[in-house]
């Protein structure tokens, strides 16, 4: 009875989310939401592990090297009877490349995690996200999309309320302690 998490091979490179709406890009519709009627585990992004910023020295805006934030994060799910959940993730994010940065592609690392509702980890799997700047650009989105996890239950009478989906970057312990701090540098607004 073990957990599957299966990330899609292509992630789509965003140009915006209203674009995409009306693009008609693949992705988690709204049926596929409304078909379901038994609640889906909710989807939490990690509020300490929702953005990443790499400095070269000290910590201030002209150190950054790169950075990421996940924008948002949805899920939709489908059980019936006694079987598993399986459940559908799209996670967007923005990477940025900072005055210290010094290449112009770069591999950034997040994880997805199944918990018990307010208790232990089930499983959680790293994923990579390569990153090409281009030379051109300094903010790059990303939509990644986890098209499979399994998540077994006791009996039919378990719901994906007593579970949830919890997303954010693999972070470094100083990241992490930079994250909790609560300073200012902030991931810049999108436009």
């Amino acid at each position: 009875m073990g957990l599957i998490l299966m990330k899609k091979h292509l992630a789509a490179a965003l140009i915006a989310a209203s674009v995409l709406g009306a693009a008609g890009c693949s992705g988690i519709s709204r049926e596929a939401q409304q078909a379901n009627p038994a609640p889906c585990p909710n989807i939490i992004v990690l509020q300490d592990a929702a953005r990443l910023i790499e400095f070269e020295g000290e910590e201030t805006i002209d150190n950054v090297a790169y950075t990421g934030e996940i924008l948002d994060a949805i899920t939709v799910c489908r059980y019936f009877g006694d079987e598993p959940i399986e459940a559908e993730v799209e996670i967007d994010l923005a990477f940025g490349k900072g005055p210290q940065a010094d290449e112009n592609k770069k591999i950034f690392n997040y994880f997805v995690a199944v918990t018990r509702t307010d208790l232990e980890v089930i499983a959680k799997q790293d994923f990579a996200v390569p990153v090409d700047f281009g030379g051109r650009s300094e903010v790059v989105l990303k939509r990644e999309e986890i098209d499979r996890i399994v998540i077994p239950r006791a009996g039919e009478n378990t719901s994906g309320t007593n579970f949830e989906i919890i997303v954010g970057f693999s972070l470094t312990p100083q990241q992490a302690i930079f994250n909790r701090s609560g300073k200012s540098l902030k991931f810049p607004e999108l436009q």
